[in-house]
């Protein structure tokens, strides 16, 4: 089974002709913990589109040469990615670019189809030729199809919804509109602001509203549409409460920002929370709680703050490495994780030590920062885990690999701690989730196994490149 990825998306459209490609060029930054392996933008100039996408992060890929050289237009839509495994190449680089019989449009899209190998199949079987190998592709040439015999692009992706299954957030451009879209699920959050000059901006997460002067307006309702152009802005709702909402828990515990609110629930808050129910169902006699950087600080604060043990930065993060748990290859995640954490030995040396985590997932990285801190002389090391234990893939765009690499799947909690190192290990319990956010309507499936959809039988995303695997093997 492939890795699955996980994106940001970001749009601007502006009452006037402005520098809307600085505006999604800040935006794009602010999501880049989001993606880090390809990014891209289009401008919208009057109806004419520019492009510029590629290989690496925001920075590297919009240098000031690139930037000044893009036009200022009236809309911009943007998108960073995590690829999977073998899927990094700059024909899955988004936004996707489609000029069809009724005009143009770029679409870039968070999440994953569950029903994509389906559609594709049927799609190539009726003649559709793919140029990447992207779910994103799929829901192009679906709301293409559409827009042939509907009287308006929105018409046309409305239509295109009754038929796709799984995870999407999405932002499409035309040359008039810009219509931002979330899966009835809404399994990927979806938000939309204002500038003073009466810009209107979506992203995927609140902090990119924020890195753009947007004042925060809402999240998108689960399978709303929103349609912006000249005529102002419309919300469509025919999609909306078809289907119990389910909110991939694990943006709360891992992907988002801290500084970002999703439906209404702080981000830094339910890591908080996540801290404090670890202090009651795991306690532990220590000295010391550390956070592993970033996602786990908040956690570690919140087992400080609920045990009255003390907290401490006991690891510092190199902030230009990105993250290990979606490097799409285990020599590169072992490669980065030696340069990407630093134990500082005065914070830990001879000191039972709380180390608290968002996640294991393969037991790889874990290790190798529980032996970080026994080589700082840690006396004694005590992972515990925000989430509970993975136990599932997902197919909805969480890097949660197959059973057999998960490490929850072939060892007991006293077995994987043996395995990383550590003194003892503890999850947050499943039936903790809802805490964190308040309300029961998330989706857990990579911990409990209930997917909201059909599971599918044909995950892969390229079909060809798997026969020509197999027969070299």
């Amino acid at each position: 089974m492939s890795l699955h990825e996980e994106c940001g998306v970001f749009g601007v459209i502006s009452p006037q002709a402005a520098d809307v490609a600085g505006m999604a060029y800040y935006g794009l930054y602010a999501l880049q913990h989001r993606g880090q392996e390809s990014c891209g933008m289009v401008i919208n100039d009057d109806g004419v589109f520019f492009s510029h996408k590629d290989l690496g992060l925001v920075s590297e890929v919009f240098s000031h040469d690139i930037l000044s050289k893009l036009p200022h237009g009236n809309m911009a839509v943007g998108h960073v990615r995590y690829g999977t495994t073998g899927g990094n190449n700059r024909n899955n680089c988004q936004p996707m670019e489609v000029n069809h019989q009724k005009g143009k449009m770029a679409i870039a899209h968070n999440g994953n189809l569950s029903n994509a190998a389906m559609l594709r199949n049927a799609l190539e079987l009726s003649g559709a030729i793919f140029h990447s190998t992207s779910d994103t592709e799929i829901i192009a040439y679906i709301v293409t199809r559409k827009r042939l015999c509907t009287a308006s692009i929105e018409d046309a992706l409305s239509a295109a919804m009754d038929e796709l299954d799984g995870a999407y957030s999405l932002i499409l451009m035309s040359s008039q509109k810009m219509i931002c879209a979330r899966d009835p699920y809404g399994f990927r959050p979806l938000c939309y602001g204002k500038t003073p000059d009466g810009m209107i901006v979506a992203a995927s997460e609140s902090c990119a509203l924020s890195a753009v002067g947007a004042e925060f307006i809402r999240d998108l309702e689960p399978g709303e549409i929103l349609v912006f152009g000249p005529d102002g802005m419309a919300s469509r709702k025919e999609h909306c409460r078809k289907k119990e909402k389910k909110l991939c828990i694990f943006e709360y515990i891992y992907f988002a920002r801290p500084d970002s609110v999703i439906d209404g629930v702080s981000v830094h808050a339910a890591r908080i929370e996540a801290g404090k129910i670890l202090a009651r169902t795991h306690p532990v006699s220590a000295d010391v709680v550390i956070g592993v950087p970033d996602s786990g600080l908040d956690a570690a604060l919140g087992f400080s703050m609920e045990s009255g043990t003390a907290y401490g930065m006991g690891l510092i993060k190199n902030k230009y490495i990105g993250r290990t748990f979606i490097s799409p290859g285990q020599d590169l995640r072992l490669d980065q994780v030696k340069i990407k954490l630093s134990a500082i030995d005065e914070s830990v040396r001879g000191k039972r030590i709380v180390l608290i985590d968002d996640s294991i997932v393969r037991g790889t990285t874990s290790g190798r920062i529980v032996k970080l801190l026994r080589d700082a002389g840690a006396k004694e090391i005590h992972m515990r885990i925000s989430s509970p234990p993975f136990l599932h893939p997902c197919y909805y765009g969480t890097d949660i690999d197959s059973r057999e690499n998960l490490i929850a799947c072939r060892h007991s909690t006293e077995e994987t701690a043996a395995i990383i190192g550590a003194d003892s290990l503890g999850y947050l319990p499943v039936k903790e989730l809802s805490a964190l956010i308040g309300c029961p309507h998330f989706c857990s499936s990579c911990f409990d196994g209930n997917y909201p959809t059909p599971v599918p039988s044909d995950t892969r995303k390229d079909r060809f490149e798997r026969k020509l695997s197999e027969k070299k093997k």
